[in-house]
C-alpha cells in the first residue's frame, strides 16, 4: 500500500486492513506544520531545539528528544519519527506484522522473517544485498542517510549510512549525524572517521553500516546480511 501526503511517501505492508493510517499521518503532519508556523527555528536549525511549552504535540516532542540524543536539528528525525509513530499506531490496533517505509526510513514489527534491501548506489555493493530480520515482537528501526542520494542535508560524502536501532526516530537522527562525518582524503579515511563518530553513540543503536567509495565499515551488531535478487529503487 502506498500513502502519499505532501513530502511524506509511505510504503506500507501490514496485517491490518481497515487501519485508517493515512488519516493519522495527516493529523500528526498538521500538528508539525502548526508548530513550524510559529517556530521557524525548528524547521531550519541544524542543532537540537529544546522542547518547551505546555500541550506540545507528540510528534514535535519526539523529534526534539531524538535530535537532542543525536546532536542534530529536529528535522533530521522527521521521516523516522513519522515511521515510528505510524508503527506505534498500528501496533496499538493489534498489528503483529507491519512494515512502514518512509523515504528509506523504516519502522517494523514482524511475526515472520523479512528481508530489508540495502541500497547505497555503490557500484561495488550493487543492490543485491539485504538485512535478514528475524521474527520479533518489539519495534525496530532501519534508517539510512546519504551524502549523494536524496534530498536530505548531509555534510559528508557517504554512499550510505544505515543505522539499526530500537527507535526509528533515533535511527534517523543518528544516520544523519554519522553521515556528516564521512569525510577524508579517500574512502578508507572517510569510513574510519564515521565509525569513530558512531562509537560515541553506541548506547543508542544496535548496528551501523557505513559505505563510501570502495570501503565499508560496520559498528556494533548488524542483522545478518544476505544476497538477494536485484531490486528496483524508486527514487522520489
Amino acid at each position: 500500500m502506498q500513502i502519499d501526503i505532501a513530502q511524506t511517501h509511505i510504503r506500507l505492508t501490514s496485517d491490518l486492513k481497515n487501519h485508517h493510517l493515512a488519516e493519522y499521518i495527516k493529523s500528526i503532519r498538521t500538528d508539525l506544520k502548526m508548530h513550524i508556523a510559529h517556530n521557524q527555528d525548528f524547521l531550519y536549525s541544524l542543532e537540537p531545539v529544546e522542547a518547551s511549552g505546555d500541550g506540545m504535540a507528540s510528534i514535535v516532542e519526539r523529534m526534539c528528544e531524538s535530535s537532542a540524543l543525536c546532536d542534530v536539528g529536529p528535522m533530521a528525525c522527521v521521516a523516522g519519527t513519522i515511521s515510528e509513530m505510524s508503527l506505534e499506531y498500528l501496533i496499538e490496533r493489534g498489528s503483529r506484522h507491519s512494515i512502514v517505509e518512509n523515504g528509506g526510513d523504516i519502522a517494523l514489527v514482524n511475526d515472520r522473517k523479512v528481508l530489508c534491501g540495502i541500497y547505497s548506489g555503490n557500484e561495488v555493493l550493487g543492490n543485491g544485498l539485504a538485512f535478514e530480520i528475524g521474527e520479533r515482537k518489539s519495534p525496530l528501526g532501519i534508517c539510512t542517510s546519504s551524502g549523494r542520494i536524496g534530498h536530505s542535508i548531509s555534510f559528508g560524502s557517504s554512499d550510505s549510512v544505515s543505522v539499526v536501532s530500537r527507535s526509528p526516530s533515533v535511527a534517523d537522527g543518528l544516520a544523519t549525524r554519522i553521515a556528516n562525518e564521512v569525510n577524508g582524503v579517500d574512502g578508507e579515511e572517510k569510513v574510519a572517521s564515521a565509525a569513530d563518530a558512531a562509537d560515541g553513540y553506541r548506547d543508542l543503536f544496535e548496528g551501523v553500516l557505513i559505505v563510501s567509495d570502495d570501503y565499508v565499515a560496520t559498528v556494533g551488531k548488524l542483522p545478518k546480511i544476505v544476497e538477494t535478487s536485484k531490486f528496483h529503487v524508486n527514487k522520489i
